[in-house]
Protein backbone atom coordinates (compact mmCIF):
# COMPACT_ATOMS: atom_id res chain seq x y z
CA UNK A 1 0.00 0.00 0.00
CA UNK A 2 1.40 3.59 -0.89
CA UNK A 3 1.61 5.97 2.33
CA UNK A 4 -0.42 9.39 2.93
CA UNK A 5 1.89 11.61 0.47
CA UNK A 6 3.04 15.16 1.64
CA UNK A 7 1.62 17.87 -0.39
CA UNK A 8 4.42 18.26 -2.52
CA UNK A 9 4.68 14.52 -3.12
CA UNK A 10 1.08 14.39 -4.23
CA UNK A 11 1.48 16.98 -6.62
CA UNK A 12 4.32 14.85 -8.16
CA UNK A 13 2.47 12.03 -8.21
CA UNK A 14 -0.19 13.83 -10.18
CA UNK A 15 2.44 14.99 -12.76
CA UNK A 16 3.83 11.51 -12.94
CA UNK A 17 0.39 9.89 -13.44
CA UNK A 18 -0.25 12.44 -16.33
CA UNK A 19 3.08 11.73 -17.87
CA UNK A 20 2.48 10.44 -21.46
CA UNK A 21 3.64 6.71 -21.37
CA UNK A 22 2.87 6.26 -17.57
CA UNK A 23 0.19 3.72 -16.92
CA UNK A 24 -0.92 2.41 -13.70
CA UNK A 25 1.66 -0.81 -13.96
CA UNK A 26 4.60 1.43 -14.70
CA UNK A 27 3.48 4.48 -12.00
CA UNK A 28 3.83 1.95 -9.20
CA UNK A 29 6.92 0.84 -10.83
CA UNK A 30 8.68 4.02 -11.02
CA UNK A 31 7.79 4.41 -7.52
CA UNK A 32 8.76 1.58 -6.11
CA UNK A 33 12.39 1.50 -7.93
CA UNK A 34 12.75 5.35 -6.92
CA UNK A 35 11.25 5.97 -3.69
CA UNK A 36 9.35 9.21 -4.50
CA UNK A 37 7.55 10.48 -7.52
CA UNK A 38 9.97 13.53 -7.31
CA UNK A 39 12.87 11.51 -7.85
CA UNK A 40 11.18 9.03 -10.33
CA UNK A 41 10.41 12.96 -12.41
CA UNK A 42 13.80 13.68 -12.06
CA UNK A 43 15.32 10.94 -13.67
CA UNK A 44 12.41 9.91 -15.90
CA UNK A 45 13.84 12.02 -18.60
CA UNK A 46 17.05 9.86 -19.41
CA UNK A 47 15.60 6.81 -18.43
CA UNK A 48 13.38 7.41 -21.25
CA UNK A 49 15.95 8.29 -23.58
CA UNK A 50 17.80 4.93 -23.09
CA UNK A 51 14.40 2.77 -23.50
CA UNK A 52 14.53 4.69 -27.17
CA UNK A 53 11.86 7.15 -27.02
CA UNK A 54 13.63 9.54 -29.86
CA UNK A 55 10.30 12.81 -28.90
CA UNK A 56 11.53 12.51 -25.16
CA UNK A 57 9.30 12.68 -22.37
CA UNK A 58 7.15 15.70 -21.54
CA UNK A 59 5.95 16.02 -17.49
CA UNK A 60 3.18 18.40 -17.04
CA UNK A 61 4.12 21.45 -14.43
CA UNK A 62 3.04 21.95 -11.64
CA UNK A 63 1.27 24.98 -12.82
CA UNK A 64 -0.67 22.71 -15.18
CA UNK A 65 -1.40 20.17 -12.59
CA UNK A 66 -2.94 23.18 -10.41
CA UNK A 67 -5.46 24.45 -13.11
CA UNK A 68 -6.20 21.03 -13.02
CA UNK A 69 -7.61 20.71 -10.34
CA UNK A 70 -9.32 24.04 -9.66
CA UNK A 71 -11.19 23.67 -13.00
CA UNK A 72 -12.38 20.09 -11.12
CA UNK A 73 -13.01 21.81 -8.54
CA UNK A 74 -15.33 24.36 -9.98
CA UNK A 75 -16.89 21.59 -11.65
CA UNK A 76 -17.74 20.19 -8.37
CA UNK A 77 -15.63 17.78 -8.28
CA UNK A 78 -12.48 16.39 -6.57
CA UNK A 79 -9.32 14.37 -7.51
CA UNK A 80 -7.54 11.57 -5.41
CA UNK A 81 -4.63 10.22 -5.23
CA UNK A 82 -3.03 6.76 -4.34
CA UNK A 83 -2.35 6.98 -0.17
CA UNK A 84 -5.16 9.62 -0.03
CA UNK A 85 -7.37 8.49 3.04
CA UNK A 86 -10.43 9.05 0.69
CA UNK A 87 -9.27 7.01 -1.86
CA UNK A 88 -11.09 4.01 -1.97
CA UNK A 89 -9.57 0.60 -0.08
CA UNK A 90 -10.97 -1.90 -2.07
CA UNK A 91 -9.60 -0.44 -5.13
CA UNK A 92 -5.95 0.81 -4.06
CA UNK A 93 -5.12 -3.18 -3.44
CA UNK A 94 -4.78 -3.52 -7.14
CA UNK A 95 -1.18 -3.53 -8.85
CA UNK A 96 -2.67 -1.50 -11.73
CA UNK A 97 -5.05 0.90 -9.48
CA UNK A 98 -5.70 4.07 -10.82
CA UNK A 99 -2.87 6.19 -9.15
CA UNK A 100 -5.35 9.45 -10.02
CA UNK A 101 -9.36 9.60 -9.62
CA UNK A 102 -11.74 12.15 -10.76
CA UNK A 103 -14.53 12.28 -8.05
CA UNK A 104 -18.07 14.10 -8.38
CA UNK A 105 -20.19 13.54 -5.40
CA UNK A 106 -20.23 11.41 -2.37
CA UNK A 107 -17.05 10.39 -2.02
CA UNK A 108 -17.53 8.50 1.18
CA UNK A 109 -19.36 5.77 -0.97
CA UNK A 110 -16.29 4.62 -2.49
CA UNK A 111 -15.24 3.08 1.00
CA UNK A 112 -18.97 1.56 1.32
CA UNK A 113 -19.53 -2.24 1.05
CA UNK A 114 -19.90 -2.40 -2.56
CA UNK A 115 -21.30 -4.89 -5.19
CA UNK A 116 -21.32 -4.28 -9.74
CA UNK A 117 -24.23 -4.75 -11.61
CA UNK A 118 -23.43 -5.00 -15.20
CA UNK A 119 -24.79 -6.34 -18.63
CA UNK A 120 -26.43 -5.56 -22.21
CA UNK A 121 -26.96 -2.29 -23.83
CA UNK A 122 -29.68 -4.09 -25.97
CA UNK A 123 -31.41 -5.60 -22.83
CA UNK A 124 -34.72 -7.34 -22.58
CA UNK A 125 -37.76 -6.66 -21.05
CA UNK A 126 -36.89 -9.20 -18.19
CA UNK A 127 -33.33 -8.24 -17.86
CA UNK A 128 -34.15 -4.68 -16.93
CA UNK A 129 -36.63 -6.05 -14.69
CA UNK A 130 -34.16 -8.22 -12.90
CA UNK A 131 -31.50 -5.12 -12.89
CA UNK A 132 -34.06 -3.38 -10.81
CA UNK A 133 -35.36 -5.94 -8.39
CA UNK A 134 -31.51 -7.06 -7.29
CA UNK A 135 -30.27 -3.30 -7.39
CA UNK A 136 -33.28 -1.88 -5.33
CA UNK A 137 -33.04 -4.57 -2.70
CA UNK A 138 -28.96 -5.03 -2.38
CA UNK A 139 -29.23 -0.96 -1.91
CA UNK A 140 -32.34 -1.39 0.40
CA UNK A 141 -30.09 -3.53 2.22
CA UNK A 142 -26.98 -1.12 2.73
CA UNK A 143 -25.28 -1.85 -0.52
CA UNK A 144 -23.68 0.54 -2.97
CA UNK A 145 -24.55 -0.07 -6.33
CA UNK A 146 -21.56 -0.08 -9.29
CA UNK A 147 -22.40 0.14 -12.40
CA UNK A 148 -21.14 1.92 -15.73
CA UNK A 149 -23.84 4.82 -16.87
CA UNK A 150 -24.34 2.79 -20.07
CA UNK A 151 -27.85 1.73 -21.95
CA UNK A 152 -29.67 -0.74 -20.63
CA UNK A 153 -28.96 -3.01 -17.57
CA UNK A 154 -26.16 -0.40 -16.30
CA UNK A 155 -29.15 2.08 -16.41
CA UNK A 156 -31.43 0.30 -14.70
CA UNK A 157 -29.00 -0.70 -12.26
CA UNK A 158 -28.61 2.96 -11.09
CA UNK A 159 -31.80 4.19 -11.00
CA UNK A 160 -33.54 1.41 -8.70
CA UNK A 161 -30.22 2.40 -6.63
CA UNK A 162 -30.97 6.31 -6.97
CA UNK A 163 -33.53 6.07 -4.06
CA UNK A 164 -31.35 5.20 -1.70
CA UNK A 165 -28.48 7.33 -3.03
CA UNK A 166 -26.39 4.39 -3.15
CA UNK A 167 -25.06 4.01 -6.33
CA UNK A 168 -21.56 4.75 -8.10
CA UNK A 169 -21.63 5.32 -11.95
CA UNK A 170 -17.94 4.71 -13.03
CA UNK A 171 -17.30 7.00 -16.32
CA UNK A 172 -14.98 6.09 -19.20
CA UNK A 173 -14.29 9.35 -20.36
CA UNK A 174 -14.11 12.99 -18.36
CA UNK A 175 -16.57 14.38 -15.55
CA UNK A 176 -18.02 16.76 -18.15
CA UNK A 177 -18.34 14.22 -21.08
CA UNK A 178 -21.71 12.56 -20.12
CA UNK A 179 -21.80 9.61 -22.31
CA UNK A 180 -23.98 7.95 -24.15
CA UNK A 181 -25.71 11.93 -24.09
CA UNK A 182 -29.26 10.70 -23.71
CA UNK A 183 -28.38 9.23 -20.07
CA UNK A 184 -26.88 12.89 -18.90
CA UNK A 185 -30.03 13.29 -16.58
CA UNK A 186 -29.63 9.76 -14.82
CA UNK A 187 -25.51 11.30 -14.85
CA UNK A 188 -25.78 14.09 -13.44
CA UNK A 189 -28.78 12.33 -10.73
CA UNK A 190 -26.13 9.61 -9.69
CA UNK A 191 -23.83 12.50 -9.17
CA UNK A 192 -25.94 14.58 -7.23
CA UNK A 193 -27.40 11.37 -4.53
CA UNK A 194 -24.00 9.20 -5.57
CA UNK A 195 -21.15 9.59 -6.77
CA UNK A 196 -19.26 9.01 -10.26
CA UNK A 197 -15.88 8.05 -10.37
CA UNK A 198 -13.40 8.20 -13.30
CA UNK A 199 -9.23 8.55 -13.79
CA UNK A 200 -10.15 10.34 -17.28
CA UNK A 201 -9.13 14.24 -16.95
CA UNK A 202 -12.46 16.76 -17.57
CA UNK A 203 -12.33 16.84 -21.01
CA UNK A 204 -11.98 13.43 -22.70
CA UNK A 205 -14.35 12.19 -24.77
CA UNK A 206 -14.58 8.59 -24.12
CA UNK A 207 -12.76 6.21 -26.97
CA UNK A 208 -13.11 2.45 -27.44
CA UNK A 209 -9.75 1.84 -25.73
CA UNK A 210 -11.25 3.98 -22.27
CA UNK A 211 -13.74 1.56 -21.58
CA UNK A 212 -11.67 -1.45 -20.17
CA UNK A 213 -10.03 1.14 -18.15
CA UNK A 214 -13.98 2.29 -16.61
CA UNK A 215 -14.63 -1.42 -15.95
CA UNK A 216 -10.97 -1.99 -13.87
CA UNK A 217 -13.39 0.82 -11.85
CA UNK A 218 -16.73 -1.17 -11.72
CA UNK A 219 -14.38 -4.45 -11.08
CA UNK A 220 -11.95 -2.58 -8.27
CA UNK A 221 -14.51 -1.21 -6.46
CA UNK A 222 -16.71 -4.07 -5.51
CA UNK A 223 -16.79 -7.26 -3.49
CA UNK A 224 -18.10 -9.01 -6.11
CA UNK A 225 -19.96 -8.61 -10.00
CA UNK A 226 -23.44 -9.52 -11.02
CA UNK A 227 -23.94 -9.98 -14.77
CA UNK A 228 -27.29 -9.84 -16.04
CA UNK A 229 -27.73 -10.74 -19.74
CA UNK A 230 -24.67 -10.05 -21.97
CA UNK A 231 -23.50 -12.12 -25.35
CA UNK A 232 -20.55 -14.70 -25.62
CA UNK A 233 -18.39 -11.86 -27.08
CA UNK A 234 -19.95 -8.86 -24.98
CA UNK A 235 -17.45 -6.29 -23.65
CA UNK A 236 -19.40 -7.08 -20.16
CA UNK A 237 -17.71 -10.25 -19.99
CA UNK A 238 -14.27 -8.23 -19.52
CA UNK A 239 -15.91 -6.35 -16.26
CA UNK A 240 -16.27 -10.33 -15.17
CA UNK A 241 -13.16 -11.84 -15.96
CA UNK A 242 -11.30 -8.51 -14.20
CA UNK A 243 -13.27 -8.97 -11.43
CA UNK A 244 -11.98 -13.20 -11.39
CA UNK A 245 -8.41 -11.82 -11.78
CA UNK A 246 -8.70 -9.34 -8.79
CA UNK A 247 -9.81 -12.50 -7.00
CA UNK A 248 -13.81 -11.09 -6.16
CA UNK A 249 -16.38 -12.74 -6.55
CA UNK A 250 -18.30 -13.07 -9.99
CA UNK A 251 -22.54 -13.67 -9.74
CA UNK A 252 -24.09 -14.68 -13.05
CA UNK A 253 -28.45 -14.24 -13.26
CA UNK A 254 -29.19 -17.27 -15.87
CA UNK A 255 -31.55 -16.81 -18.85
CA UNK A 256 -33.42 -18.36 -21.79
CA UNK A 257 -30.98 -20.96 -24.08
CA UNK A 258 -32.99 -19.07 -27.00
CA UNK A 259 -31.61 -15.77 -26.42
CA UNK A 260 -28.01 -14.80 -27.81
CA UNK A 261 -27.42 -12.33 -24.41
CA UNK A 262 -27.97 -14.88 -21.97
CA UNK A 263 -25.49 -17.25 -23.59
CA UNK A 264 -22.69 -15.48 -21.86
CA UNK A 265 -23.78 -15.18 -18.39
CA UNK A 266 -25.52 -19.25 -18.82
CA UNK A 267 -21.06 -19.75 -19.86
CA UNK A 268 -19.69 -18.50 -16.85
CA UNK A 269 -22.31 -20.37 -14.33
CA UNK A 270 -20.66 -23.74 -16.34
CA UNK A 271 -17.23 -22.26 -15.61
CA UNK A 272 -18.47 -21.51 -11.85
CA UNK A 273 -20.06 -18.44 -11.34
CA UNK A 274 -22.55 -18.01 -8.49
CA UNK A 275 -26.03 -18.75 -10.01
CA UNK A 276 -28.22 -15.62 -9.10
CA UNK A 277 -31.94 -15.03 -8.44
CA UNK A 278 -32.25 -13.05 -5.95
CA UNK A 279 -30.36 -10.40 -3.67
CA UNK A 280 -29.78 -12.93 -0.62
CA UNK A 281 -27.46 -15.29 -2.98
CA UNK A 282 -25.72 -12.19 -3.31
CA UNK A 283 -25.70 -11.31 0.42
CA UNK A 284 -24.89 -14.92 1.61
CA UNK A 285 -21.83 -14.77 -0.65
CA UNK A 286 -20.58 -11.18 0.18
CA UNK A 287 -22.23 -10.69 3.37
CA UNK A 288 -24.28 -7.47 4.31
CA UNK A 289 -22.59 -4.22 5.34
CA UNK A 290 -22.97 -4.80 9.32
CA UNK A 291 -21.61 -8.27 8.62
CA UNK A 292 -19.49 -7.78 6.11
CA UNK A 293 -16.82 -11.00 4.52
CA UNK A 294 -13.77 -9.10 4.03
CA UNK A 295 -12.34 -9.09 0.65
CA UNK A 296 -9.72 -11.21 0.00
CA UNK A 297 -5.92 -9.41 -0.82
CA UNK A 298 -5.21 -9.47 -4.37
CA UNK A 299 -2.30 -12.47 -4.52
CA UNK A 300 -1.76 -12.00 -8.44
CA UNK A 301 -3.50 -12.82 -11.21
CA UNK A 302 -3.82 -16.61 -12.41
CA UNK A 303 -0.31 -18.30 -12.95
CA UNK A 304 2.12 -15.21 -12.28
CA UNK A 305 4.82 -15.54 -9.61
CA UNK A 306 7.77 -14.19 -8.81
CA UNK A 307 9.59 -17.40 -9.92
CA UNK A 308 11.83 -17.34 -12.62
CA UNK A 309 10.01 -19.69 -15.90
CA UNK A 310 12.37 -23.16 -15.99
CA UNK A 311 15.34 -22.57 -17.65
CA UNK A 312 15.97 -19.00 -16.60
CA UNK A 313 19.47 -17.34 -19.01
CA UNK A 314 22.43 -16.85 -17.27
CA UNK A 315 22.83 -12.98 -16.78
CA UNK A 316 21.18 -11.19 -19.77
CA UNK A 317 22.02 -7.91 -20.81
CA UNK A 318 18.75 -5.30 -20.33
CA UNK A 319 18.82 -4.60 -23.89
CA UNK A 320 18.38 -9.08 -24.72
CA UNK A 321 15.46 -9.32 -22.46
CA UNK A 322 14.24 -6.13 -23.66
CA UNK A 323 14.38 -7.63 -27.45
CA UNK A 324 12.91 -10.82 -26.55
CA UNK A 325 9.79 -9.22 -24.60
CA UNK A 326 9.52 -7.04 -27.44
CA UNK A 327 9.19 -10.17 -29.88
CA UNK A 328 6.67 -11.68 -28.33
CA UNK A 329 4.05 -8.85 -27.77
CA UNK A 330 1.55 -8.20 -30.43
CA UNK A 331 -1.33 -5.91 -31.50
CA UNK A 332 -3.39 -8.76 -29.52
CA UNK A 333 -3.23 -8.29 -25.47
CA UNK A 334 -1.45 -11.07 -23.84
CA UNK A 335 -1.07 -11.78 -20.74
CA UNK A 336 2.10 -10.95 -19.06
CA UNK A 337 2.44 -14.44 -17.29
CA UNK A 338 2.54 -15.50 -21.06
CA UNK A 339 5.29 -13.52 -21.61
CA UNK A 340 7.09 -14.83 -18.56
CA UNK A 341 6.38 -18.45 -19.64
CA UNK A 342 8.07 -17.78 -22.63
CA UNK A 343 11.00 -15.64 -22.62
CA UNK A 344 13.11 -17.69 -19.72
CA UNK A 345 13.75 -14.58 -17.92
CA UNK A 346 12.16 -14.03 -14.22
CA UNK A 347 9.13 -11.99 -13.70
CA UNK A 348 11.03 -8.83 -12.48
CA UNK A 349 13.62 -9.11 -15.30
CA UNK A 350 10.42 -9.16 -17.78
CA UNK A 351 8.23 -6.65 -15.82
CA UNK A 352 11.60 -4.37 -16.06
CA UNK A 353 11.74 -4.51 -20.19
CA UNK A 354 8.04 -4.37 -20.36
CA UNK A 355 8.34 -0.99 -18.13
CA UNK A 356 11.49 0.51 -20.35
CA UNK A 357 9.21 -0.66 -23.60
CA UNK A 358 6.13 1.43 -22.38
CA UNK A 359 8.16 4.54 -21.54
CA UNK A 360 9.58 3.80 -25.03
CA UNK A 361 6.21 4.02 -26.55
CA UNK A 362 6.22 0.61 -27.69
CA UNK A 363 4.07 -1.45 -25.41
CA UNK A 364 1.09 -0.70 -22.93
CA UNK A 365 -0.18 -2.30 -19.81
CA UNK A 366 -3.70 -3.29 -20.19
CA UNK A 367 -6.24 -3.83 -16.93
CA UNK A 368 -5.97 -7.50 -16.06
CA UNK A 369 -2.64 -8.24 -16.11
CA UNK A 370 -2.61 -7.60 -19.62
CA UNK A 371 0.08 -5.97 -21.90
CA UNK A 372 -0.38 -5.29 -26.09
CA UNK A 373 1.70 -3.98 -28.31
CA UNK A 374 0.99 -0.16 -29.27
CA UNK A 375 0.24 1.11 -32.18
Amino acid sequence: MIPPPSASERIDMMRLARTDGIGPVNFRRLLKEYGSATTAIDILPERVRKAGRRAGVIIPTRESIAEEQEALERFGGQLLVLGDPDYPPLLARLPDAPPVLGVWGRVALLSEHAIGIVGARNASAGGLRIAESLSGALALEGCVIVSGLARGIDSAAHRAALHTGMTIGAAAGGLDCFYPPENESLYRAVAERGCIVTEAPLGTIPQASHFPRRNRLIAGLSLGVILIEAALRSGTLITARLALDYGRDVFAVPGSPLDPRSRGGNDLIRQGAILTETAEDVLSQIGSPGNPRVAPEWTGFPGFSEAASPGVTPTPTPDEVRQTVRDLLSPAAVAVDDIVARCQFSVSMVLSALSDLELGGVATFLPGGQVVLSA
